[in-house]
């Protein structure tokens, strides 16, 4: 381990040509495209599926307000992550070194490997889940495969970042294009859909027996909505293309594309996570919540007539193992280019790439292999893994939320390309409302555990 300082994601900084002057519209765009790609699959992970599912099974349409609400929150938050890259040079994880100084960024470095960790956790569970699901593979073993995918990132990385952002962005493709086809084959009620994206006081006061109430449903949907590693991730690799780094005019540029590929990536996790919820909705609303609480029933009510009615097919049951997969697969990929970020950025600390991977997924795995060992081969007990998960994130994302707020409302640091004054009040007023909903999450969540 060596000490260096040095550009964030050196290998990739400034590296993607884009084109200058008169150029098209359509062509900047596509030069620009690609980090909202690797920021948007933090949106759709196993930890969000459960929830958005449940959401549906349990209260139909109700909760797809909450997450319009949610998104609408993160496309703000990745829109300030990109433009404190851009305008900076510098990630989240250097900028905020630089405003607390050494010691509080060690202490945020720890937290935030942490966090990375227990977002790399949920994934490997997912994955673990289809490859069961898939190939009746044993969950240890399923585990223990996941670790093969360190060979898969440290292949496409030696190509170039747009290889990953194509890979990225065809495994979100496939996802979207999974789930567009389960729902469409369902007929959802349209109308009630549109009337639902408006937030409703049911949200606070429904309850169904046996389940859990809507509102903490709600606070499930909120608190994994918004990933702490997402931020660091999205202000270092917007910094990947070639724009001018001292012209105004190019960063001014820069921005604007930045935050039309972040929003349309983010709109497709919007739009997944609606048809996670709606899919909830049309197949199981109204039947026991106890039966469609996990992966695996879910895998078996696609396939079971009883549950699925006319549409119940092995396909849909397979399609949908394999969209998990794919998901589990996504984030992986992204969150190890997230911790070399934080680990260079908070301590000026570097590690060649295959030790990090290979460090940070026997971490991760280690307590899923312990929950097996002690447990058995009981999906119910893996998944529950996935609450922790959820969690220790919500914990950590105000640590990750505060400083870029700040940051990006500092004249200083940002000069002509500070937030509005709406921008500000909005985006203070979310994160409050964002801390306020992952406090009373932890605490229904330990409630609900420990009772």
């Amino acid at each position: 381990m060596e000490t260096v300082k040095k550009n964030s994601l050196e290998e990739i900084n400034s590296t993607i040509p884009v084109p200058t002057g008169k150029a098209r519209f359509i062509k900047k765009l596509f030069a620009f495209s690609g980090p909202g790609a690797l920021v948007a699959v933090g949106y759709m992970d196993p930890g969000n599926w459960i929830t958005s599912i449940q959401g549906g099974a349990q209260y139909g349409y109700l909760l797809l307000s909450v997450i319009l609400i949610s998104s609408l929150i993160a496309m703000l938050l990745q829109v300030m992550c990109a433009k404190l890259g851009i305008v900076t040079g510098m990630d989240l994880a250097q900028a905020t070194k630089a405003l607390v100084g050494q010691r509080t960024a060690i202490i945020l470095w720890l937290t935030t490997e942490l966090a990375i960790i227990a977002t790399e956790m949920a994934e490997i569970i997912g994955s673990a889940i289809a490859l069961n699901l898939l190939f009746n593979i044993p969950l240890l073993l399923g585990v223990v495969i996941t670790v093969v995918d360190v060979l898969l990132l440290l292949i496409l990385i030696k190509f170039s970042i747009r290889k990953i952002e194509a890979v990225v962005f065809c495994l979100i493709i496939t996802i979207f294009i999974i789930f567009s086809y389960e729902v469409a084959l369902t007929h959802p009620n349209l109308s009630l859909i549109i009337r639902s994206f408006i937030p409703q006081t049911e949200i606070l006061t429904a309850h169904v027996s046996g389940g859990d109430s809507a509102f903490f449903i709600a606070l499930g949907i909120v608190g994994a909505t918004v990933m702490p590693h997402n931020l660091y991730l999205h202000s270092s690799i917007v910094q990947s293309r070639q724009y001018a780094r001292e012209d105004p005019q190019a960063l001014e540029e820069a921005i604007r594309y930045a935050t039309i590929d972040s929003n349309m990536q983010l709109g497709f996790s919007f739009i997944i996570n609606c048809l996670l919820l709606i899919l909830g909705a049309s197949l199981f609303f109204g039947k026991n919540p106890e039966d469609i609480g996990r992966f695996a029933q879910l895998y078996n009510a696609l396939q079971d007539h009883n549950m699925a009615g006319a549409i119940a097919s092995s396909t849909l049951a397979t399609l949908f193992a394999i969209a998990l997969l794919a998901s589990g697969q996504n984030a992986t990929i992204t969150g190890t280019l997230t911790s070399q970020i934080v680990m260079e950025g908070f301590i000026n600390f570097t590690l060649p790439l295959w030790q990090r991977r290979i460090i940070n997924r026997l971490i991760a795995i280690l307590p899923i292999i312990t929950g097996i060992y002690l447990w058995g081969e009981k999906g119910d007990v893996i998944e529950k893994l996935l609450v922790y998960t959820q969690i220790f994130l919500s914990i950590a994302l105000p640590i990750s939320m505060l400083p870029l707020l700040y940051l990006t409302s500092s004249r200083k640091r940002m000069g002509s390309f500070v937030n509005c004054k709406t921008f500000i009040i909005i985006g203070w007023l979310a994160n409050a409302v964002l801390i306020v909903l992952n406090i009373q999450l932890i605490i229904k969540t330990m409630n609900m555990l420990f009772s």
